[in-house]
């Protein structure tokens, strides 16, 4: 059986494009990638087809992370039915998640990626494109990566 995560973010060049990158070399690592597959989405449609920001590319590279896969796309009803864990980045994510869905179409967890990783000082993972912190996300994000692969794995017993 193939588990689908997708990370959801606002324009789907950041933050969400930064986890599905950061979560698939992290499910490669674990001998993880024929049972799970990984994707981002945006909950806007600014950025649809374009590469990640050039913030987001720089940081991956940094720590090797393999991006070559990444192409921003919009959160559609669909994707609420075809996967089984929704990660949003933010509340306000978390919120246009929940406003999208309706009680027949979401047959997967829905969550934070934060409220994996309960030692953190924020609940949201800021949005680099307006704070320009990258370094600080990606350790969120890397985190919260973490933490969620070992939630899944147990709970699917991989």
């Amino acid at each position: 059986m193939l588990i689908n995560v997708l990370f959801v973010c606002l324009g789907n060049i950041c933050r969400s494009p930064m986890a599905e990158a950061i979560f698939r070399d992290k499910v490669i690592t674990e001998g993880l990638e024929n049972h799970i597959k990984v994707d981002s989405s945006g909950t806007g449609n600014w950025h649809i087809g374009k590469r990640p920001h050039e913030g987001t590319l720089e940081i991956l590279e940094k720590y090797n992370v393999n991006h070559d896969q990444l192409s921003a796309r919009q959160l559609e009803k669909k994707d609420l039915k075809e996967f089984d864990y929704i990660i949003a980045m933010d509340a306000s994510n978390l919120g246009n998640i929940h406003r999208l869905k309706s009680l027949d179409t979401s047959s997967g967890e829905i969550h934070r990626l934060l409220d994996f990783v309960p030692d953190v000082k924020t609940e949201d993972v800021p949005d680099p494109y307006f704070t320009g912190n990258f370094t600080e996300v990606y350790d969120l994000i890397d985190k919260g990566c973490e933490k969620l692969l070992s939630y899944i794995s147990k709970k699917e017993k991989l």
